[in-house]
């Protein structure tokens, strides 16, 4: 937002100066005279200049900027207002906050206001991207289309809407020949050698294809096209609403699906640096409905991850409240060593920072380290901040900024118009400049020249593991008892193989086996340099004849098309494709559990020989089970050492001493052999990743693709909804929404509905990936005559409330203290009976009774997901009892009107002997207030104490209303229905 006041009547309309070059207007902190403001860390400032322009006295006001001014001493106490430039969407997460915009102009409309005037008032854009599916991968016809995400049928079998398959590539059979890979049709011949056979480096350059989204030569293979025609088939009515959102709501813009993914459009398209509205210029920021919108601190860009409730608040013209944060300076020094990628530093520095315990706080780097990193580098560091528990990892602006700029989309008037704003209000940093060393709330320091190459894993990112100890750490995994890291296979299981045959050849799956190899381009690996030694190493390893066993489930999933855009450019791309690498497409897949089934033979060997099978992916996310059910250990790994650990077969490999295979002549190749050298890779990157690649993206991005563009939706004010869809539902949030807010109404005779652990992710919460067949959701679709085939994932249904109520607690990971072993399942305390969480809780609402959650330490940890709230809240929960939650999933419980309560210091459900089966009964004052303690007495006769988590006076409104969603929708009908009433006079306000 520009300017919520007019300059005359602004409180701080003094501070207004001018550029010199253009006559822009912009508030000038440095003209408060104030040396507080010199020592201010930069990402401070960016919110001290927020504050200032949108200073209206109700909801920012001049106290909270003098707090902020005074940040030295008023970190981690002062609660302040925080008003983005823009709100970021992606299509999983956005889905259902525009669902609830939509809802609320229901709702306004029944009490005689216009639902015209709900629209975002803060510019919204909205990434349709978290819907791609792996129903093709290796060869066009290897798997047929599967909308249900579960196992495929024949290829004999396939659907009649199955898409067609193109023409066979030119000196390619129908399977694409040239990459040596099979179909399922074709598997009673089997291969001439056990791996994929290398083809001629002549024979892969004669074999170019035309990239629909480059219309140029390309080396890409039908999977793509097919994989990108079934997601825009299968949600075409989510679409279809994604359209109408598009017509409906001012200030909302959406990119079609196929175009990348949210990350890389943020990075490559949306990034301003500063935005210029109404002749007033001022940095640009974000907050996205992704916990790495962080990534956008890389380019100096204040952004980070919110839930879905929080996007739509902003979204609605609220401020983010955020307690003013410690910033920990991050000192980097040393040289970077040749071999180690971005993602070694990034596990790196996740590490340290992890270690040193800097939860909830902004970081922010600084030292000669910095300038030897380039814009992609500090975004690939940046976005992996939610590893490490940080807020933010900011990198301020300075000559390498710009220099990134000046090669993609930025005319060198706009670069000459940001580089004197941000000079002018001391928002430009010079590393050369020790003078220029803030003040922090601490300072770590990291030597870059430590940095080795790493892997992280098997079950968590921040368990890092250096390579050359990657073969003992599998071993000892192996050996540990069942926890964060290890299996417990006895030691006389340890060595088992197990033969399988896969298109008429023998293999065999031993522990450590690896089955699927992702190379992922998003998030941690948007840097071109990742990919590029990827693409390099895949060269050299095909040219000495190396190949990727055809039963591994390969994949290449590309940020965008700007991506396969410089593969192709290098020559890479038809040496990642000779391995088995081919682009899937473009979009979330293999992360969010999208990744196709393996062969039968596979999972069959898996559960045969009880194998902890590997998967390796250069992604964000690997949870265990979260990539494949059968697939136990998961390791996250930079591009080129997925590419080897594909060539390897296994994670049980000592790359310094073991060869990666043999050429056709018996020599033993080493990694060392193949690793191409950094200014090999530095070289090809200045050759291959230039302006015009950036250019094209921008082209591709406005003009669309033909199938959006021919989607019909309606023309209306209010969106018509369909009571036969499956996939677009209007929530019940806003039934028996009354103009007035009603009293606290305590809580009585609650049962728990479920009695958990430490570490409850959002991933246990609210799955992302495929439904499965025997799950409450999955009995839902199929009484709306769905077939499995057509169940799509969680993520592509979260328009609708009724299947991800049914899929909240849904994980197979799930571990519940009532039952005792993994599952969605509880106890139902009255009857005794063990049914799906679900059940269970409909069958506690229908008996008129409330829920609450009993929990451990870290409740909520993991991705920002909407529905881990509303979800629970539709369930019935009213309370979630923890020992301590995580910060952005406790903002999610308060913004849908559940209690966070943390037991106090020293205690948790075991200290107080809770069996889980009492009754719960929690006394509301007549006014709440911040961290008030109240008083939580059970059926035993005994009582405790907890802290209500409401950081604000905010947050306790919003909990009074019943969640943020009815919080807005009141101050827009009394607005409404009272002109010129201020909105702070709507309800209690701070």
């Amino acid at each position: 937002m520009a300017l919520t006041a007019p300059i005359k009547e602004h409180p701080y309309g003094h501070l207004i100066d001018t550029l010199e070059d253009g006559g822009i207007k912009f508030f000038n902190p440095h003209k408060l005279n104030d040396p507080r403001y010199d020592k201010l860390p930069l990402s401070i400032r960016v919110l001290l200049e927020a504050a200032i322009r949108n200073c209206d006295g109700f909801y920012t006001k001049e106290e909270d900027v003098q707090n902020i001014l005074d940040w030295q001493q008023q970190q981690n106490k002062a609660e302040v207002p925080f008003s983005p430039a823009r709100v970021l969407l992606q299509d999983f997460t956005g889905i259902p906050a525009m669902v609830d915009l939509a809802a609320m102009r229901d709702a306004v409309a029944k009490h005689g206001v216009d639902p015209g005037l709900i629209n975002p008032k803060c510019p919204t854009d909205l990434i349709v991207d978290h819907s791609l599916q792996i129903d093709f991968s290796k060869c066009a016809i290897q798997n047929a289309p599967n909308p249900g995400g579960g196992e495929g049928p024949n290829h004999s079998q396939a659907p009649s809407r199955s898409v067609p398959a193109r023409p066979p590539s030119r000196g390619g059979s129908q399977c694409g020949g040239q990459r040596g890979s099979c179909s399922k049709a074709a598997c009673s011949d089997p291969p001439a050698s056990p791996g994929r056979s290398p083809a001629s480096v002549q024979q892969i350059e004669n074999s170019p294809l035309l990239c629909p989204f480059h219309l140029k030569p390309v080396s890409e293979p039908d999977t793509a096209v097919k994989n990108q025609e079934m997601e825009l088939i299968r949600n075409k009515e989510r679409l279809k609403f994604f359209k109408w959102c598009s017509k409906a709501f001012k200030n909302v813009n959406v990119v079609p699906p196929d175009v990348g993914a949210v990350h890389q459009v943020n990075l490559e398209y949306l990034s301003r640096v500063v935005q210029v509205s109404d002749g007033l210029i001022y940095p640009d920021s974000v907050v996205g409905t992704d916990s790495h919108t962080t990534m956008i601190n890389g380019l100096g860009i204040l952004g980070w991850g919110v839930g879905g409730i929080e996007s739509e608040a902003v979204m609605l013209g609220q401020p983010v409240s955020l307690t003013l944060p410690q910033v920990v300076g991050c000192k980097l020094v040393g040289s970077i060593n040749p071999m180690t990628t971005s993602i070694d530093i990034v596990l790196g520095i996740t590490k340290h920072l992890r270690q040193a315990g800097i939860a909830g706080r902004f970081v922010e780097f600084f030292g000669p380290g910095v300038s030897q990193l380039s814009a992609p580098d500090r975004t690939t560091i940046a976005n992996m901040c939610p590893e490490y528990n940080a807020t933010v990892s900011f990198f301020p602006v300075d000559q390498v900024t710009l220099k990134h700029f000046k090669k993609t989309n930025f005319t060198q008037e706009k670069l000459e118009l940001l580089e004197a704003y941000m000079k002018a209000v001391r928002l430009f940093r010079s590393y050369e400049e020790t003078s220029e060393d803030l003040q922090y709330s601490e300072v770590i320091e990291i030597n870059l020249s430590s940095m080795v190459p790493y892997v992280s894993g098997p079950k968590r990112p921040q368990d890092r593991v250096a390579v050359s100890s990657m073969k003992e750490d599998f071993q000892s995994c192996l050996d540990e008892k069942v926890g964060f890291k290890g299996f417990h296979i006895a030691k006389e299981k340890q060595e088992t193989r197990v033969p399988f045959l896969h298109c008429g050849q023998e293999y065999q799956l031993a522990h450590g086996s690896v089955v699927i190899a992702a190379v992922i381009s998003c998030t941690n690996n948007c840097n071109p340099s990742v990919m590029l030694t990827a693409g390099l190493l895949a060269k050299k390893a095909v040219e000495a004849g190396l190949v990727v066993k055809p039963y591994i489930r390969t994949s290449l999933a590309p940020g965008s098309g700007m991506v396969t855009h410089y593969l192709n450019t290098s020559g890479v791309l038809p040496y990642f494709s000779q391995l088995g690498f081919e682009v899937i497409g473009y979009g979330c897949a293999t992360c969010v559990g999208n990744t196709a089934p393996l062969p039968e033979g596979v999972v069959d060997a898996i559960k045969q020989g009880d194998l902890v099978a590997c998967g390796v992916l250069s992604g964000n996310r690997h949870f265990e089970g979260r990539l494949c059910d059968c697939v136990r250990a998961n390791y996250l790994a930079s591009p080129p050492l997925v590419v080897a650990y594909a060539i390897a077969g296994t994670v049980g490999i000592d790359f310094e001493k073991e060869p990666l295979g043999l050429t056709s002549e018996g020599k033993e190749v080493y990694l060392h052999d193949i690793w191409p050298s950094r200014e090999e890779v530095q070289q090809t990157e200045e050759d291959t990743v230039i302006s015009s690649i950036f250019k094209d993206l921008r082209g591709r991005m406005e003009k669309g693709n033909t199938f959006w563009k021919n989607i019909e939706c309606p023309d209306s004010v209010v969106f018509p909804w369909d009571p036969k869809s499956t996939y677009i539902r209007s929530p019940p949030f806003f039934s028996k929404l009354s103009k007035d807010v009603p009293p606290p109404q305590s809580i009585e005779n609650a049962h728990a509905l479920l009695f958990l652990g430490d570490k409850v992710t959002t991933d246990h919460i609210s799955p992302a990936g495929s439904i499965a067949r025997v799950s409450a959701a999955a009995k839902y679709l199929q009484s709306k005559r769905l077939t499995p085939r057509e169940f799509n994932s969680y993520g592509a249904r979260r328009g609708n409330d009724a299947v991800m109520t049914r899929g909240t607690f849904a994980s197979i990971k799930l571990h519940n203290r009532f039952i005792g072993r993994p599952g969605p399942k509880t106890l139902h305390v009255p009857s005794g009976q063990t049914l799906d969480v679900f059940e269970t809780a409909d069958r506690y609402q229908r008996e008129g009774t409330p829920l609450i959650i009993l929990a451990g330490k870290d409740y909520g940890s993991g991705n920002s997901r909407d529905w881990v709230a509303k979800g629970p809240y539709l369930l019935g929960v009213r309370a979630v009892i923890a020992e301590s939650f995580e910060k952005l999933h406790k903002n999610q419980l308060v913004g849908m009107g559940i209690m966070p309560l943390q037991f106090l210091s020293g205690q948790n459900a075991d200290s107080l002997e809770l069996s889980g089966k009492e009754r719960f009964s929690i006394i509301l004052p007549e006014s709440l207030s911040p961290r008030q303690q109240l008083t939580v007495k059970t059926s035993k006769g005994t009582s405790f104490s907890v802290t209500a988590l409401f950081d604000s006076e905010m947050d306790v409104s919003f909990f009074q209303h019943g969640g943020l969603l009815r919080y807005v929708a009141r101050t827009l009908l009394k607005t409404s229905l009272r002109p010129g009433l201020n909105p702070a006079e709507c309800a209690p306000c701070p």
